[in-house]
């Protein structure tokens, strides 16, 4: 979930998902934060455990991220179009009875889809004044915390992922390169990423509570949303060179990497293989 978290393309939510375990981990979010005594006690054990391994490999990934995202952006890149692409008929095999008996619901798939275009539209970062998260500003605090309240938000959604939500709002290499500093104790940019975190836990207070309803009440709705920000997505990642300190033009069929594509369709077949033999044991 974290190598998901910390990459453009599928989310965190998307790896639960076609792991088996992503409606448990909504209602355990939602009980920690909102349940009883004792939903809380039920939820903790579990989310400790992934909140562990979520963050060791966050961090690990920035490090190499940071150091990397500039030089083989393009190879990058080409692996998160192979995790997107080869999610996208997973989402539907794994949820194709509730999607079939509610076709008109498609049209949030459309939704979902013209959202990231939109988004890199109206972004509110442009090229020319680019983020130091180095200088303390009430503005830049602001639109930290609600680019963090955004990102989390499509982060626990199977769809797109946080990391393609800060891609589009000119965040991503800023924060990567941020929280690398952080990493090896440059610490400067500690109250900006505050700041963030702040944001990040306001918005899963709020999104862990709708998604559990919308997945309750609304779910091919909810699912249909999904699939759209995932397609969609793919417009944010051959984008992705763009919005580097050093623009690069977008991805072309020149500069896309079959290699690393079918790594990222790999990866998705290897989680899938684990997940039938978890299946299987627990059978």
């Amino acid at each position: 979930m974290a190598v998901a978290d910390s990459v453009p393309g599928v989310s965190g939510g998307t790896i639960a998902f076609l792991l088996g375990f992503y409606d448990k981990f909504i209602s355990s979010v939602d009980d920690l934060l909102t349940g009883t005594m004792a939903e809380k006690k039920a939820a903790l054990p579990f989310l400790l455990k992934l909140a562990v391994g979520w963050a060791a490999a966050f961090l690990i990934c920035a490090v190499i991220l940071a150091n990397l995202f500039d030089t083989y952006v393009y190879e990058i890149s080409s692996l998160f179009i192979g995790l997107t692409v080869c999610a996208v008929p997973i989402v539907v095999m794994e949820e194709k009875e509730v999607l079939k008996k509610h076709y008109l619901h498609s049209i949030f798939a459309v939704i979902g889809v013209a959202a990231v275009p939109l988004l890199m539209y109206f972004n509110p970062v442009t090229r020319e004044s680019s983020v130091d998260l180095t200088q303390i500003s009430p503005q830049l605090g602001l639109f930290l915390f609600i680019a963090a309240v955004l990102s989390i938000s499509v982060m626990v959604l199977p769809g797109i992922s946080g990391s393609t939500m800060l891609l589009i709002m000119g965040l991503y290499v800023p924060l990567i390169s941020a929280v690398s500093a952080v990493v090896h104790l440059q610490f400067q940019y500690v109250p900006m990423l505050i700041v963030f975190g702040l944001g990040m836990i306001t918005g899963l207070v709020f999104i862990a509570k709708l998604l559990r309803h919308c997945l309750e009440k609304y779910r091919s709705q909810t699912i249909y949303l999904s699939i759209g920000l995932l397609i969609g997505s793919l417009y944010a990642i051959v984008l992705g060179a763009t919005t580097l300190d050093v623009p690069r033009p977008a991805m072309s069929f020149e500069t896309f990497s079959i290699l690393f594509f079918l790594l990222g369709a790999a990866i998705l077949a290897g989680l899938q293989f684990m997940k039938k033999r978890a299946e299987k044991k627990s059978a």
